[in-house]
């Protein structure tokens, strides 16, 4: 080789060393413009409270939107449910999903077309029930460390537009939404299939006569709902309220059968079914249960939110339908025993006795049996019969 090809080659070494150096100062230089804080954000978690009416479903939506790591909404679909004219459930379930969809991702300008001209955060369907709406940086009124307080937070967090809503949403790890009006699982599907999601799902249910008895205290307020569950159906008045129990029960059944004994893949570990009357004996460790199953962590302030709120005195008011407000929680779930007429209970055991027999509600067959509180009606509950495994890993902290 000839001295020249010589050098010729040593250079070409030395450059490519050259460059290697070079390549290795600009990513440490670039390293240092970009610090960790400016890493994109971890993915959210997103849950839906799943239930049905005057199933504790308020309380239990209370216990993730007090949560400092949740972004919450109580039921968005009421808004579809009210803006058409007359449909049935049926009709609607795509439309709610799309909807969902939408605020999962924190995308609002979906509620556009159920909003009226103009339209405030207090349009948004009970938002006061929401602490993230109350909290920075929806509302400087509360800390996100600190519980809410509707009455408060209704005077001060008011703001037209939804930027500020959307804003918020963007700073938590967790989007809770509690719907009452999906009867089936089958129109979850996509979002459950939706790679930007992580959905898990909370299916909350209560036994069927204490919902019966809940109901009757504020029949008039389900008017508009009885009717899109009825599909518009004319059914006697004296029906309604029935045709409407047996029609959750069924729902209840379709969903926990589809989740738990044919689930596709993609539901794996993604359901979680809670019965009420377990949150009510023992509110801390089924509560814990479900924090761990959508990866949040307990603290020392929902502990003690959550012990006061339950461990009241009394079972609620007539007035009290909708708030949340501090009862005994197992007096609560015990109240139709002694108030409901046993005539009603033995209807309503008819219609819901498939549902009642795989919920593990135990019948009743005479009055005084009914009255008999040292009877217990709850079945036992196996670990394993109500959920799967998480298939992810779990975040917890917001994001």
């Amino acid at each position: 080789m000839s001295p020249r090809c010589r050098v010729n080659f040593n250079t070409m070494i030395f450059l490519v060393v050259l460059q290697g150096a070079a390549v290795v100062m600009f990513c440490n230089w670039y390293i240092q413009l970009s610090p960790c804080d400016s890493a994109p954000p971890k993915a959210k978690t997103h849950v839906l409270l799943l239930s049905s009416w005057r199933s504790g479903s308020s309380f239990l939506g209370q216990v993730f939107s007090q949560h400092p790591s949740v972004f919450y909404l109580m039921e968005p679909a009421w808004h579809v449910w009210t803006k058409v004219q007359k449909p049935g459930a049926r009709v609607l379930r795509m439309a709610v999903r799309d909807l969902m969809r939408s605020v999962y991702q924190c995308d609002f300008s979906v509620m556009d077309a159920y909003m009226p001209e103009n339209y405030n955060v207090s349009t948004l369907f009970m938002w006061y029930q929401s602490r993230a709406l109350c909290s920075p940086p929806a509302c400087s009124l509360t800390l996100r460390s600190q519980m809410s307080n509707e009455t408060r937070c209704q005077k001060k967090c008011d703001a037209q537009g939804l930027e500020k809503v959307e804003e918020a949403c963007h700073t938590y790890s967790h989007v809770v939404l509690k719907e009452t009006r999906f009867f089936e699982l089958e129109s979850l599907y996509p979002l459950l299939q939706d790679p930007s999601l992580d959905l898990r799902i909370v299916h909350l249910v209560r036994d069927p006569r204490a919902v019966m008895r809940s109901r009757e205290e504020s029949a008039k307020a389900f008017d508009r709902d009885n009717a899109i569950v009825l599909e518009q159906r004319n059914v006697p008045a004296a029906n309604v309220q029935y045709e409407v129990m047996q029609e959750v029960c069924r729902s209840h059944v379709r969903i926990n059968e589809r989740a738990i004994l044919k689930p596709p893949p993609f539901l794996k570990g993604r359901y979680k079914m809670i019965r009420y009357e377990d949150v009510a004996r023992n509110a801390l460790k089924e509560i814990n249960d479900i924090y761990d199953f959508v990866g949040l962590e307990m603290t020392t302030e929902m502990e003690e939110w959550i012990y006061r709120v339950t461990h009241g005195k009394g079972k609620g008011s007539r007035k009290e339908a909708f708030q949340i407000t501090s009862r005994n929680a197992a007096d609560v779930s015990q109240a139709w025993r002694t108030m409901l007429p046993h005539n009603k209970v033995k209807r309503i055991q008819e219609l819901c006795k498939g549902a009642m027999s795989l919920l593990g509600y135990r019948t009743v067959d005479s009055d005084k049996e009914q009255k008999r509180l040292d009877i217990d009606l709850l079945v036992p509950r196996e670990p394993y019969e109500f959920s799967w495994v998480p298939a992810k890993t779990q975040r917890t902290g917001s994001s």
